[in-house]
């Protein structure tokens, strides 16, 4: 029979509070409780970072648990073991006294473990007449049986944290691949768009990138990258829909001319007449034979380049930030604000500030710029006006000023490789316009 059950710890080691409340919940395990060592073993490993154990510290733990015969805890039964250091020395792969006191001390530390000491500090077990242990000295495992649940849910929560950053890290290196390539995709095929502004923007996004980084920051980082993502490929999405859109149109509108040339001939000459009067004829006579479909970003930035002093920092990354610099270009063209109101509820805000854009970028060839915003307000209500002729507009002036600084260039015998990129972009960009007018 038990004589007195021991809550201070041998020699100089102290009692804290914190041993006694670790104690307080041993004690509080259900009756009849009971669970598989083994197991529960497993969940403890699994649970070590949040509980506060080392490697070597379980090591020792799983030593202790096979000094029990049992292959299950319960609390009925006889949770004490009392293995000398020597051999929790050879279990334990050969630890050193030292390294064996300090791992013990851890998992005392984190509730793992309570110490029962005798009065001399020896671990040992006296038994009785029949052989039943009366009173036994050592390492109680009840705060096991009691705390069961509590490793089996805090395991659980690592493995889902697990789960959740591998996702994490899955998710960044698809984001990273498909950013990549589709950039380059677009700089090899021609296709209009801000591209060196998408790359640095890349670049910022990935410097914030750790090297060791914990799941938010991870998850932050993949947010930057989504909305980029969603750029790059609306941008490359909307230059192959236009493709094979244009293809088609312009098939049809051959076969057109071929029945009826006639008829063609007339329209061409009735609406000649309308631009003269209105004095826009290139964007409305364009305005037939383009396909109805959404300018993509870059191409917009492209062809109004001076939008971009207008933003914030005078960076723009996305389509909230060209409508955010509406305001300001509506007040320094001197717009009213009822012109403007009027343009966005017939335009749509998009289409309303890709107009405005290009009239600002064309400002000092308009005398009145919120009258004329009126004006194409009034043919797009009577479905007669389209941005896209404007902007098409603006993209071959820019051809057309870069193809002569290429011919003044050449003139001048001045090497290709001398220039900084100004032949080869226009090149580029005039690939890509013969696609787009196709």
């Amino acid at each position: 029979m038990q004589t007195h059950i021991t809550t201070t710890p041998f020699g100089r080691r102290p009692m804290t509070l914190g041993l006694m409340a670790k104690q307080v919940a041993a004690k509080s395990m259900p009756q009849g409780a009971k669970v598989e060592k083994w197991k529960t073993f497993h969940a403890i490993r699994d649970a070590k970072e949040p509980l506060g154990a080392t490697d070597r510290a379980l090591a020792i733990l799983n030593a202790l648990l096979s000094f029990h015969p049992e292959s299950e805890l319960t609390s009925e039964g006889e949770l004490i073991v009392w293995p000398s250091n020597e051999q929790l020395t050879a279990r334990a792969n050969g630890m050193s006294p030292a390294t064996l006191r300090r791992h013990l001390a851890c998992l005392v530390d984190c509730g793992l473990i309570i110490r029962r000491d005798s009065p001399n500090g020896k671990r040992f077990a006296r038994k009785g007449r029949g052989g039943q242990i009366e009173q036994a000295y050592g390492f109680d495992l009840s705060p096991i049986v009691a705390r069961a649940e509590e490793f089996a849910e805090l395991a659980e929560a690592v493995q889902a944290e697990k789960r959740a950053y591998k996702a994490v890290r899955e998710r960044l290196t698809l984001l990273r691949r498909d950013i990549v390539k589709m950039i380059d995709a677009g700089i090899e095929e021609g296709v209009p768009g801000n591209w060196d502004l998408m790359t640095r923007t890349y670049q910022e996004i990935m410097s914030k990138l750790p090297r060791t980084a914990p799941r938010q920051v991870l998850e932050d980082i993949c947010e930057d990258l989504e909305l980029l993502w969603v750029e790059v490929h609306e941008t490359l999405e909307s230059f192959a829909k236009s493709e094979n859109m244009s293809a088609n149109e312009s098939h049809s509108e051959r076969h057109i001319q071929n029945s009826k040339p006639d008829s063609i001939s007339e329209s061409e000459q009735g609406s000649r007449k309308e631009n003269e009067a209105s004095g826009t004829a290139e964007e409305n006579g364009n305005l037939w034979s383009l396909p109805k479909r959404e300018l993509p970003l870059g191409i917009v930035l492209d062809a109004c380049k001076g939008w971009r002093d207008l933003a914030k920092d005078g960076e723009i990354r996305n389509w909230r930030d060209f409508l955010a610099a509406a305001e300001v270009g509506r007040v320094m063209l001197g717009v009213s604000p009822s012109a403007w109101r009027e343009a966005c509820e017939v335009l749509g805000d998009k289409h309303a500030t890709i107009t405005l854009a290009t009239i600002y970028q064309r400002a000092d060839q308009i005398n009145s710029p919120g009258g004329y915003l009126r004006s194409l307000t009034d043919k797009a209500r009577e479905g007669k006006f389209s941005a896209w002729p404007m902007i098409m507009a603006l993209l071959n002036a820019k051809l057309e000023a870069d193809k002569a600084a290429a011919q003044a260039s050449s003139q001048t015998q001045q090497p290709p490789e001398s220039r900084e990129g100004g032949f080869e972009v226009s090149d580029a960009l005039r690939q890509s316009m013969k696609k787009w007018n196709s």
